[in-house]
C-alpha cells in the first residue's frame, strides 16, 4: 500500500534522514523504532504531507505524495489518521466536540449523523460519559483515548501513531496498545506506531523497523528483530530493555516469550 523510497531531509543543513526506505502492505502495522532524535517523528510527518522532503519518494495507491499539488495532498490526506506525541486536543473544545472536528470540517454530514458517528467512537474508546469533559479535565491516559477517537472518526486507510505512550504509567502503556491493537481489528487501517516502550509495543504490530544513521537500518518481525545479527540493533533492543529480560538468554527477552504465550506475536 505505501512505499518510502530513499528520503532525504535536512534542517538548517543537518541531515536526518539519509534515504530512509521502508514499504508497508495492505493492513499491516509497523513499530518504528530507534534512539532519540533520529528523525521518527519527521518520518511520519514526512509520510503525512505535513513535511516535504529534500528528495524521495512516498507512493501511496501508486500516487506519490511529494509531487502533488496542494488540492490533490489535501485530498489525499483525508485519507490518513495522525496521532500526535502530545494528542493535541483543542483545550477550549470538550472531548465531543474535539471528536467532532474532522466531521464538521471535511464532511457534509448532520449533526444528528454527527452525534451517532462521534458517541460510537468515545464508546469504542471506553469514553462514555466523556463527551462534555474538557482535555484539562482528563488523566493522560483518558486524553491520548480522546486524541485516538479523533483521528479515527473518520476511518483513515492510514494511521500515524507518533508516540502514543509517551508519560503514561506501564499499566495505561499496555491499556493504549490493547486499544490500538482493537481499533487496527475493527478498522483494518496500515500503519506505523513510534514508539520507545520496548518489548511492549511488539505485541501488537506485525513487523519492526529501526531508523538508526538516518536510514531504516532493520525492517523484521518481531521475533527477528531478536535474532538478527547486526551488532547496533542488537545493542540497541538490548539497551532498551531491563537487564532481567535476558534472564534467559541473551537474545530472547522474557517480556517476549510472555508476549508469544498470549498470541500477540506473529
Amino acid at each position: 500500500m505505501i512505499s518510502i523510497e530513499n528520503l532525504h531531509k535536512s534542517f538548517g543543513g543537518v541531515e536526518v534522514l539519509k534515504g530512509a526506505s521502508l514499504d508497508i502492505q495492505d493492513g499491516e502495522v509497523v513499530a518504528l523504532i530507534g534512539p532519540s532524535g533520529e528523525g521518527k517523528s519527521v518520518f511520519l510527518k514526512l509520510m503525512a504531507g505535513l513535511l516535504r522532503p529534500d528528495s524521495g519518494r512516498i507512493v501511496f495507491n501508486g500516487k506519490d505524495l511529494c509531487s502533488l499539488r496542494r488540492a490533490e495532498l489535501v485530498e489525499l490526506r483525508n485519507r490518513f489518521g495522525f496521532l500526535f506525541q502530545n494528542g493535541a486536543l483543542f483545550d477550549s473544545m470538550t472531548v465531543y466536540d474535539n471528536v467532532a472536528f474532522p466531521l464538521r470540517e471535511k464532511t457534509r454530514q448532520t449533526e444528528k449523523e454527527i452525534e451517532e458517528r462521534v458517541l460510537r467512537e468515545l464508546e469504542q474508546v471506553g469514553l462514555t460519559g466523556a463527551d462534555d469533559k474538557y482535555p484539562a479535565q482528563l488523566s493522560g491516559g483518558m486524553a491520548k483515548r480522546a486524541a485516538i477517537a479523533r483521528a479515527l472518526v473518520l476511518s483513515p486507510e492510514i494511521m500515524l501513531f507518533d508516540e502514543p505512550t509517551t508519560g503514561l504509567d506501564p499499566i495505561i502503556v499496555n491499556s493504549i496498545h490493547s486499544l490500538i491493537d482493537v481499533m487496527h481489528a475493527r478498522h483494518g487501517f496500515s500503519g506505523i506506531v513510534v514508539s520507545h516502550a520496548i518489548p511492549a509495543i511488539f505485541a501488537v504490530v506485525q513487523k519492526v523497523a529501526v531508523l538508526y544513521g538516518g536510514v531504516i537500518r532493520f525492517v523484521g518481525t518481531p521475533k527477528e528483530i531478536f535474532k538478527t545479527d547486526d551488532g547496533v540493533v542488537r545493542d540497541f533492543i538490548r539497551g532498551s530493555l531491563p537487564a532481567e529480560a535476558f534472564r534467559f538468554g541473551e537474545q530472547i527477552p522474557v517480556q517476549l516469550n510472555a508476549i508469544e504465550k498470549a498470541g500477540g506475536v506473529s
